[in-house]
């Protein structure tokens, strides 16, 4: 299918499939950094996880700098004014990065609560729960919305050793936790953060 993706490995002896992408694209990575949050990205049928990471930081210019490595700028652009605007975090003078770990390139909505997390993290420089995912669209006026495959993305994380879920508080209706799994439903950015 033109939907699936294959990740592979080349060794000495030629390629092979990598069975666990997850475990690649996290291995490596600080536990206990600020600006650092795992997402549970669908690629295809596929559920891979994923580190965002945002750096923010006074700016050295007039106007601030906005960069963004593997996500969508623009959707980047309208959280960082959600964030102004409805929790009340002073970006104006703050140059923010945000960066998409293993060199995905992601365009799904349900990126936005992961995005948002990681630039609240950075900014306030304290660090997330190193056994949490984020997963949620963010509407313009603070609320979360709905996302798709909310079970399969759950089980992923659960199965990579992930504890606690935030997710908008519309999935929670007939959705089944994995073992283990703590799920905090939200309605609003506030609410999650």
């Amino acid at each position: 299918s033109t939907n699936e993706i294959g990740v592979f490995e080349m060794g000495e002896d030629g390629m092979r499939e990598v069975e666990n992408p997850s475990a690649i694209l996290l291995s490596g990575r600080d536990k206990g950094v600020p600006g650092a949050c795992i997402y549970c990205a669908m690629e295809g049928t596929r559920p891979v996880l994923l580190e965002v990471e945002a750096l923010v930081s006074e700016t050295s210019f007039g106007m601030p700098r906005r960069m963004t490595t593997g996500a969508d700028f623009n959707r980047t652009s309208l959280i960082i004014a959600v964030l102004e605007k409805k929790i009340g975090l002073k970006l104006y003078n703050q140059d923010v990065f945000v960066n998409v770990g293993g060199g995905m390139r992601l365009n799904e909505p349900a990126l936005d609560l992961a995005i948002a997390a990681s630039i609240v993290s950075s900014f306030r420089n304290k660090a997330i729960g190193r056994e949490s995912v984020f997963l949620g669209e963010l509407g313009l006026t603070g609320e979360l919305r709905h996302i798709s495959q909310a079970e399969k993305r759950l089980t992923e994380a659960r199965h990579m050793g992930l504890r606690r879920a935030v997710l908008p508080y519309s999935n929670m209706k007939g959705l089944r936790a994995p073992e283990g799994m703590e799920l905090q439903g939200v309605k609003t950015l506030s609410d999650a953060l």
